[in-house]
């Protein structure tokens, strides 16, 4: 059985911005595999079914997108989850363009707060994710109010594509494995700013 984490903020004022492709993401699987909702347990929204033919349990985290490891790990505990082999955790990424992909088995934080949470209570950073392309800030624009704002209505339809995506591309690793997932949806990594490197280059600040 795999545990698919959507990483998000709730709340009407987040819904649809950049920081909330994970949440879109468990919403597009949840519509298309029709998921029984479970209610909410350990802070965190759920529902469990059938995708890619494999158990899947769903999960969206209610705890602000800083504290998602919490409910995550809880989760993960509570239905015998090995975050290694089991976990797939999908969310926003400004080092992507809107509408390209990026799967990973494993790897740093980046600066997203929310993964940064999630690693430190699990204790590894050895587990599966999927990175939704959001673009990155403009000049001069505060990072925090980036990625909690809206998309335009062009790039809104390039992450809707994006987020459809990310979805098939939950179904195949559970139906084939991760390296097909990977062979098919993974996109050539947009080159970084001077001076920045993978792991600095998307920080978040707080409180996102």
């Amino acid at each position: 059985m795999y545990l698919v984490a959507g990483l998000g903020n709730p709340g009407r004022q987040y819904h649809k911005t950049r920081h909330n492709m994970g949440f879109d993401t468990i919403d597009y699987l949840v519509e298309k595999y029709r998921i029984p909702q479970g209610g909410v347990k350990f802070n965190a929204m759920f529902g469990k079914g059938i995708i890619g033919g494999e158990p899947a349990i769903l999960m969206k985290p209610l705890s602000y997108m800083n504290l998602s490891g919490g409910p995550v790990q809880e989760m993960a505990n509570y239905f015998k989850i090995d975050p290694e082999t089991e976990l797939i955790v999908i969310y926003d990424d400004i080092d992507l363009e809107p509408g390209q992909l990026r799967i990973r088995k494993q790897g740093s934080a980046g600066g997203h707060n929310g993964m940064k949470d999630i690693i430190r209570r699990l204790g590894t950073e050895k587990f599966i994710r999927i990175k939704v392309g959001v673009g990155a800030k403009p000049s001069g624009w505060d990072l925090a109010d980036y990625v909690l704002g809206h998309f335009g209505e062009t790039e809104r339809k390039a992450v809707d594509e994006s987020i459809e995506k990310a979805g098939e591309a939950v179904a195949m690793i559970l139906s084939e494995g991760i390296d097909a997932a990977m062979n098919k949806y993974n996109v050539k990594k947009k080159k970084p700013k001077r001076g920045q490197d993978e792991d600095d280059s998307n920080t978040i600040s707080e409180p996102c």
